[in-house]
């Protein structure tokens, strides 16, 4: 298993790659999302943040998954359309990926072994599981999809303060 999490390499919903090596010193909020979700109105919460806060060193990135009721259904060009007309998401997403079981990303596999969730469950529980990543690559916390991006902004300002 890799060390951190900018061992990976990852698909671009846009058809790129995305190299996560390239936000070595930056602070990591990963996000596995859906289109039609109950908590898809988060988007616009994340989208703030990465506006806020991506001069000083967060990088929001969604990883789009169909693993819970069905919820991400689209091609890439419609879930791309989608964020981009209903949100104004400007954020990176990855292109659709899988976050549990063994044909899980290998980077959520990373994520939920590093920070399991509620009595050391492995498993992500459904859309909108938030992980933040330290300027060093770690995995600091994982935070239930009922946890709103602003509830996050006074750990993201401690991490975003440490060198």
């Amino acid at each position: 298993m890799d060390t951190d999490v900018y061992s990976y390499v990852i698909d671009r919903l846009d058809g790129g790659t995305l190299d996560l090596a390239d936000y070595a010193d930056k602070v990591l909020l990963i996000v596995n999302t859906a289109s039609e979700c109950g908590f898809t109105p988060q988007y616009a919460g994340l989208e703030k943040l990465w506006q806020d806060y991506r001069d000083r060193g967060l990088v929001v990135v969604g990883f789009p998954c169909n693993q819970f009721g069905g919820q991400e259904p689209g091609s890439s060009d419609q879930i791309g359309a989608f964020c981009q007309k209903n949100f104004g998401v400007t954020f990176p997403i990855a292109a659709k990926v899988e976050v549990n079981g063994p044909d899980a990303h290998p980077l959520f596999k990373y994520l939920t072994e590093a920070a399991p969730g509620l009595l050391g469950s492995k498993a992500i529980k459904w859309n909108f599981t938030k992980f933040l990543v330290d300027r060093r690559g770690s995995v600091v916390s994982r935070h239930a999809p009922t946890t709103k991006p602003e509830d996050l902004i006074p750990e993201i300002e401690h991490l975003l303060a440490q060198e």
